[in-house]
């Protein structure tokens, strides 16, 4: 029923924007725990990469936080303080900076797989998910968003498990095993280190709290910056009829300024982070050379422990900011998996029942028919209708008189809340869903036809059709001259769901799709209202030669397409106020003569 465009903007890739990311709003997920048992299972399906990826981060960590130490011996022997192998010193130290790269890159790699491997599962079970829905699904919820949970969200939790995970662990065991070398080689030197960690948690937090302020309300202004260029260029023959080019620039410019003083602000607060912290590191430095250089004196350390303890220092403060960071990160995550668990976890539309019955006739009937989309708001109220087998009966009223409702429980989009609808002696509640709609074919007002070829679009509806049953159904819909003028003839691609041909050639194609269905009932919607009197005119004759003899319901706004109907079935507010010929309406004037002569006789409603 609606459609929200509710598309989110990918910033990943434009200048400036990763650090500003980092510090960037993270969604919260409701139930935490729930979600992250859930995220499990998909690891546990790829078992061996998670052990192969947590093996190399142990690994690399340890290569690691033993460097250091290997280079202080290094400098100790150089130094004369030690008296083993310069030689083997150095030699062990290049093979494990060696093997921490290759660590480093394999890491990458697993953590890579890993990620695809997870997310193409969920993926898949999502996008199984969706097509397997109720139709009642999406037409309450925003296909946007539907959309968003398939590729934002999915893409969120992939960032996460490639990059977040392996570094949240190799931080965690960088900070733990790093503090433990630095208290065994001096605890004093140590704990003095420990003071710039403090300036740099405080540093962040500020800093990150600022970027966050400003980058939310940088984010809302590119919104609506992108509303209103979308506004304009969509709308654009509107702005220029009206002469309001300047009345939408001078709204454009005042959204772009506040836009820039945000950005401004944002890359100011983001870009003073790198400065601050380099030299809150270099005032560690300062601290380590110099109560460093103290305790040597002393006797207490080496030259060399004080190298290591810059190293150290560095490497225990790094990755603190990078937990800090992923902690967002990781809650966007979880946030984005709890959606997507959304979606799983709705019910699937019922495909039980019987098989409809192969009969020659297939006539349709409505006994008492009632509802509602909402509860207490009913749409059809004692409906009761007989279309009888090979004739065609016609839905005609206001906008909102529940004709397409009619449809929608016809095709059993939604069940009724009351009374049955049978086809022939079946009861539509007791027919699969499947079995029911390859009987059904349908004629929409907005075409709808996919990216692929033209031969393809016109076998979608039956998959096995022939080529003469193709060639049969392009002459009866008259198609054929419209196919042989395309560039490819019937391998011709349609692009963009066919913008690449008229709206009456779409629905020419629509009409020839059903043909090629040979279905039991045939449902036209509004099938020519948006297109000229020629090419409907086109069409009408199509759609004759596809209803001969064929069981038929024909909604219809436009009333000269519906003259030659069996029966004209007026609604009004979900209920039948007439039913009658073309001419016995006319006769009774009512409601149908109401809505006839103000189509053509310009009477006034």
């Amino acid at each position: 029923m609606k459609e929200l465009r509710d598309q989110k903007l990918e910033a990943r890739n434009i200048p400036g924007m990763r650090q500003r990311e980092r510090f960037a709003e993270a969604e919260h997920a409701e139930n935490v725990g729930t979600t992250l048992k859930r995220i499990v299972i998909y690891f546990v399906h790829e078992k061996g990469l998670v052990f192969a990826m947590l093996f190399t981060v142990v690994f690399g960590t340890l290569c690691g936080i033993s460097a250091p130490g290997l280079q202080s011996q290094a400098i100790d022997i150089i130094a004369g303080s030690r008296s083993d192998s310069l030689s083997i010193t150095v030699a062990l130290m290049l093979l494990v900076y060696l093997l921490y790269s290759a660590s480093q890159l394999l890491q990458g790699l697993f953590s890579a797989r890993l990620s695809q491997r997870i997310v193409k599962r969920m993926r898949e079970e999502l996008f199984g998910k969706i097509v397997d829905l109720p139709v009642g699904y999406l037409d309450t919820h925003s296909h946007g968003d539907v959309m968003s949970r398939m590729t934002n969200d999915v893409e969120n939790i992939s960032t996460t498990v490639s990059q977040s995970l392996p570094s949240l662990f190799s931080g965690v065991l960088t900070i733990f095993g790093t503090a433990a070398i630095m208290l065994w080689y001096c605890w004093q030197l140590a704990l003095l280190s420990c003071a710039t960690v403090l300036l740099t948690l405080l540093a962040t937090k500020i800093l990150s709290g600022q970027v966050r302020r400003f980058s939310r309300k940088r984010q809302m202004l590119l919104g609506q910056l992108n509303g209103t260029v979308e506004e304009m260029i969509s709308g654009y023959h509107t702005v220029v009829a009206y002469n309001h080019q300047q009345t939408t620039l001078k709204e454009f410019r005042s959204t772009a300024d506040s836009l820039t003083k945000a950005g401004i602000r944002t890359d100011s607060f983001s870009g003073v982070m790198g400065p601050i912290m380099n030299c809150i590191g270099n005032i560690g430095f300062v601290i380590i050379a110099a109560f460093g250089g103290y305790f040597s004196v002393k006797g207490l350390i080496s030259v060399g422990v004080i190298s290591a303890f810059i190293v150290y220092a560095k490497q225990f403060s790094r990755p603190i900011n990078e937990i800090a960071q992923i902690y967002g990160q990781l809650q966007t995550a979880i946030a984005g998996a709890e959606r997507v668990f959304a979606v799983l976890d709705e019910i699937n539309e019922d495909k039980s029942g019987d098989d409809l019955a192969e009969e020659k006739d297939t006539s349709i009937s409505f006994h008492n028919v009632q509802f509602s989309y909402l509860p207490g708001h009913p749409v059809i109220q004692n409906f009761s209708l007989l279309v009888p087998s090979g004739k065609k009966v016609a839905l005609v009223g206001a906008t909102g008189s529940g004709k397409t409702t009619i449809v929608n429980l016809l095709m059993r989009f939604y069940d009724t809340d009351s009374g049955e609808i049978r086809i022939n002696r079946q009861n539509l509640q007791e027919i699969s869903r499947d079995s029911l709609r390859k009987n059904v074919a349908i004629v929409l007002q907005d075409t709808v036809l996919f990216s692929n070829t033209v031969r393809n679009n016109l076998k979608y509806g039956n998959e096995n059709a022939t080529e003469e049953q193709l060639e049969q159904a392009i002459d009866m819909s008259r198609c054929r001259d419209m196919i042989r003028m395309l560039p490819q003839g019937y391998d011709t691609v349609l692009t963009g769901s066919g913008e690449n041909i008229s709206q009456g050639q779409r629905q020419l194609l629509a009409i020839a799709r059903a043909f090629i269905a040979d279905p039991k009932i045939l449902i036209l919607d509004e099938a020519t209202s948006n297109v000229d009197t020629r090419t409907e005119k086109a069409i009408q004759d199509a759609m004759q030669l596809v209803m001969k003899n064929r069981t038929s319901i024909i909604i219809a706004h436009r009333l000269s397409t519906i003259r030659d109907a069996d029966l004209i079935v007026v609604m009004d507010h979900g209920e039948i106020v007439e039913s009658g010929s073309h001419d016995d309406l006319l006769s009774q004037k009512g409601k149908y003569y109401e809505l006839y002569m103000t189509q053509y006789a310009g009477f006034a409603t």
